[in-house]
């Protein structure tokens, strides 16, 4: 495991020893948000600042939801974009938790980020936030030319659910006529694989603990609903669906459904690449200051989103 990531979960262990936390079910989801928050924002305090973010609105499934966009310094008039959707188990998460990720990548990449802040579960139980994302993605192609976007050049990308997320609505939209997405950019992506996978069944956290992604399963409540298979994507038909770059951690219970899941891109004809970082765990890419490894691994990650829509 990387040095630096080993150093905060030993100095996390220490100062919660001989304390036993509360079921998650027993905290108020806002408590636990809140928490997020503070701990991802206090580990991006070194993210780039000329970047300019904006926050506005675009269409959600039900009437408007908060969006920011973000243009890099220098950036030409119209550039590719990045519409992205944070992760969080689907019921954790917003605009504030990845706003060092997104600057990087809208720094590194040379692009618009647009990152969508759905509505969460369990207040907005599935399938909400993912017909909040499809609704957004649409708005972006509708109105690139007033945000500055080319629309042959928009990818949708995020991290842990924000990649289920981009990976389902690249699936829902791979038969629209007149928006075509470029790219996708998944990030230890959560892809409900049919048969539990070994990383799942052998690891309990760092990070992602068994107990952590129950609760987030209870929240989103997805299991036996008749859309269920847009969230739980082991059969989902990617035939046809755009290019990706799918990132994996070697500490992670995520790691083996996205490897699987690019082979089966793959294996469809779609061309997926596949990147491991051995020594990282989940949601290392919103940690930036943490370790120097992931800034560099956000660089590699940027550079291949810049290729890729180029």
């Amino acid at each position: 495991m990387d040095p630096h990531i080993k150093a905060m979960l030993d100095a996390a262990d220490a100062a919660a020893a001989g304390q036993t936390p509360p079921p998650l079910d027993a905290i108020p989801p806002e408590m636990i948000r809140a928490g997020y928050r503070m701990q991802r924002q206090a580990q991006n305090l070194n993210a780039p600042k000329d970047v300019t973010a904006t926050d506005i609105k675009v269409d959600g499934a039900e009437g408007p939801i908060p969006a920011r966009l973000y243009v890099p310094a220098n950036a030409p008039a119209v550039t590719p974009l990045l519409v992205y959707y944070h992760g969080g188990g689907f019921a954790i998460g917003d605009l504030e938790t990845h706003d060092g990720h997104c600057r990087r990548m809208a720094a590194y990449a040379g692009i618009r980020v647009l990152a969508i802040d759905y509505r969460l579960a369990p207040e907005h139980p599935f399938p909400a936030g993912h017909d909040d994302c499809l609704a957004a993605t649409k708005w972006a192609f509708d109105h690139a030319s007033e945000i500055g976007v080319d629309p042959a050049r928009i990818a949708v990308g995020g991290c842990s659910a924000g990649g289920n997320l981009a990976a389902s609505i690249s699936v829902d939209m791979k038969n629209d006529p007149t928006r075509k997405i470029a790219f996708q950019l998944l990030l230890y992506p959560g892809i409900w694989p049919e048969v539990e996978t070994q990383s799942r069944k052998t690891l309990d956290g760092p990070v992602l603990t068994k107990a952590a992604l129950a609760w987030f399963d209870k929240c989103l409540a997805v299991l036996g609903h008749p859309q269920a298979h847009r969230a739980m994507l082991g059969t989902a038909d990617v035939a046809g669906v755009a290019p990706a770059l799918v990132v994996t951690a070697g500490y992670d219970p995520l790691k083996d459904e996205g490897r699987d899941f690019a082979a089966k891109l793959n294996a469809a004809g779609v061309k997926a690449t596949h990147k491991e970082y051995p020594d990282m765990v989940h949601d290392f890419l919103i940690m930036g200051d943490v370790s120097p490894a992931i800034d560099v691994a956000a660089h590699e990650v940027a550079a291949a989103l810049k290729a890729a829509l180029a």
